[in-house]
């Protein structure tokens, strides 16, 4: 099997040569880039960073102001030019979590690999259960349903959870969706999936639409188990993910980046999907 570092190039790690080896892909990867780009299909994974949409954590909403603008009075410098400043915690909008946010000496986001921000892309749909209870984890069941239709979940893919949650963004109040004793409810993953996805499949990071890696009854009191727990296991998470909706279950690429903070805890991300034209 030719490894996927020559078929496509090395920033799209995890790439072709693992497509090539499952059973069940119906072609394999070309063996250069613009042979696997042309005709794909791109999806936008990011939700655009703007004012009012959920703020993250700290005392402060997110603010974007603006310097210079082309229009005359607006802004504080000189006419001429574009630029604006802007002041949010890391974790703000689509966003990575490095295991530092929670866990001490472990990674920073520096310290994420190139081969661990361009993957084959797993996304594991449980909106229909979700639809039916907010409160729904993620199951083994829910794995197996996956694995009887595409095989066993590879290792070193990015693994996204399809709640459609998303479709609720930006409003924080939809997004923490709280009762009337102030109880939220939000759908998350489950110590069950986290260990067989990382320990036993040995995936490389997961995501999800919602806010937090944990459901909401937990996530919105302020506690977050499952997250402490998952970040302890040194791997990354891209929180606040969209449209899930649009990307197959199996066959599709992740692209992950952000900025270099130094020691950085999270940062907001820019993600999407390539999905390969079939052969």
């Amino acid at each position: 099997m030719r490894s996927w570092l020559n078929l496509i190039f090395v920033a799209i790690a995890a790439g072709g040569g693992y497509m090539a080896a499952v059973n069940n892909l119906k072609s394999a990867i070309p063996a250069d880039l613009s042979s696997f780009l042309d005709g794909a299909t791109y999806v936008e994974l990011t939700h655009a960073l703007e004012e009012g949409m959920p703020p993250g954590p700290g005392p402060e909403a997110p603010t974007i102001q603006i310097l210079r603008s082309h229009e005359p009075g607006i802004g504080i410098l000189p006419t001429g030019g574009s630029i604006h400043r802007y002041s949010f915690p890391g974790q703000w909008g689509t966003h990575i979590d490095a295991p530092i946010h929670f866990i001490n000496n472990t990674r920073t986001i520096e310290e994420i690999r190139h081969d661990e921000m361009i993957l084959p892309l797993v996304v594991i749909d449980i909106h229909e259960k979700v639809l039916e209870n907010n409160d729904y984890q993620v199951t083994m069941e829910d794995i197996k349903v996956w694995e009887a239709e595409h095989g066993l979940v590879p290792e070193k893919t990015f693994v996204a959870l399809r709640t459609d949650w998303s479709k609720r963004w930006p409003s924080l109040d939809k997004m923490r969706n709280r009762d009337k004793d102030g109880v939220s409810h939000s759908p998350g993953w489950s110590r069950e999936v986290i260990d067989y996805l990382i320990k036993t499949r040995n995936i490389t990071a997961i995501g999800h639409e919602t806010l937090d890696t944990d459901p909401g009854v937990q996530a919105g009191s302020g506690t977050w188990p499952l997250q402490d727990y998952y970040m302890g296991l040194n791997h990354y998470q891209i929180e606040n993910m969209r449209s899930l909706d649009q990307v197959p279950e199996f066959g599709a690429y992740i692209v992950a980046s952000w900025s270099i903070p130094k020691n950085g805890d999270g940062f907001p991300a820019r993600v999407y999907a390539i999905i390969p034209k079939e052969k």
